[in-house]
């Protein structure tokens, strides 16, 4: 790797990538494109490590021409694919974004590597990759008692998000196999971490526990997830970008499998550590029950043994560890949160998805 595209990177998970990555490998030059949705936002970019390796630009993956210009004006030999619509919510009220950033722009990223890479020559003798982003939401849901998803299970997504990542994950594999593209994929569990838009769990939960709101929970609480650290997810992926095979998958997850409840009790018991004068103490009274999300995938869980077995990969914090850092930072970044929260749309969104639902 010498020149990296990293698409999205304004986001939550790829502005940590690029912070990890431009810490990692100090010889590589990072090429930022992101459209700056609500999501993607140049705050998470500042203080960045060496940042004279980081170049930013304002575009769409859907852009084709932009697209082209950038890979070869940068000599582009490794592609990182965050960009991506990923909240079910939202692809369940407007699901025609997620088929437009996730499948259109997939594809998009794909023909303009493969203009440049394998008809023009590209970055010459410099070996290429593509890596894409996906996500353990392809598999379905797990019932009780049933194993953790391999990199073999079948596809079964029940969501517009996860059905239009399911299709970004098809796209790339058909072009491994129909073009040679070189090409790795990763499937991750939940991500969480510094720079998290809130409306995802965990920071909803730590911004309401603060100000002292409520904290809505979806049906009874009872749907399981995996979750990773972040930083956790980035290094894994820096691993197989080094040490993977091309055309390989590795699932990438946190081996924890505690109840929506269990994290959202768990944030409580830190809140209560940490916030010794709040005045919303025990911050356990504050959960509420919400209507559940249609379709709601019960639960998830993902086997790790590839990764861990074939590249040396597991990750460095426990759940426990994990949202006690994302807490502080949290805490430590109020400026950071008080500026979404200034947010119109952000505050119609929660007014839409949270504040009208009845239990």
């Amino acid at each position: 790797m010498k020149n990296i595209l990293v698409t999205g990177g304004a986001g939550f998970i790829g502005s940590n990538f690029i912070r990890f990555i431009l810490r990692q490998e100090p010889d590589i030059q990072v090429v930022n494109l992101d459209k700056l949705t609500y999501a993607g936002r140049m705050e998470n970019l500042q203080d960045l490590p060496d940042p004279q390796r980081h170049i930013f630009v304002k575009g769409d993956v859907c852009d084709r021409d932009l697209v082209q210009r950038l890979l070869r004006q940068h000599r582009i030999d490794t592609i990182v694919h965050f960009a991506a619509e990923t909240h079910v919510d939202r692809s369940i009220s407007a699901p025609d974004q997620f088929i437009q950033t996730n499948v259109i722009g997939t594809h998009t990223l794909l023909e303009a590597a493969r203009a440049y890479w394998l008809e023009e020559g590209g970055p010459g003798e410099t070996s290429v990759r593509f890596h894409h982003v996906s996500t353990d939401e392809v598999y379905g849901d797990l019932r009780p008692g049933e194993p953790a998803w391999t990199e073999e299970t079948p596809y079964d997504p029940s969501s517009p998000y996860s059905a239009s990542k399911a299709a970004s994950d098809h796209l790339v594999r058909a072009y491994g196999r129909t073009y040679q593209m070189p090409y790795t994929i990763t499937n991750c569990t939940n991500n969480y971490g510094p720079y998290q838009f809130p409306e995802k769990l965990i920071p909803l939960m730590l911004i309401n526990m603060v100000a002292g709101k409520p904290l809505p929970v979806y049906g009874d609480g009872g749907q399981i997830r995996d979750w990773l650290y972040v930083e956790d997810h980035c290094e894994a992926i820096w691993r197989v970008l080094r040490r993977g095979t091309p055309g390989e998958t590795y699932n990438i997850g946190g081996n924890n499998q505690p109840t929506n409840l269990a994290v959202v009790q768990t944030l409580c018991d830190i809140a209560d550590e940490l916030l010794h004068d709040s005045p919303h103490a025990p911050h356990a009274q504050l959960i509420t029950y919400v209507k559940d999300r249609p379709g709601h995938d019960r639960r998830y869980a993902m086997d790790i043994t590839k990764i861990r077995t074939q590249l040396g990969w597991e990750p460095r914090q426990s759940l426990e560890s994990g949202l006690l850092a994302t807490f502080k930072w949290y805490l430590e970044h109020a400026e950071w949160v008080s500026q979404i929260n200034r947010q119109a749309d952000f505050q119609n969104w929660l007014e839409l998805n949270y504040t009208k639902r009845t239990p």
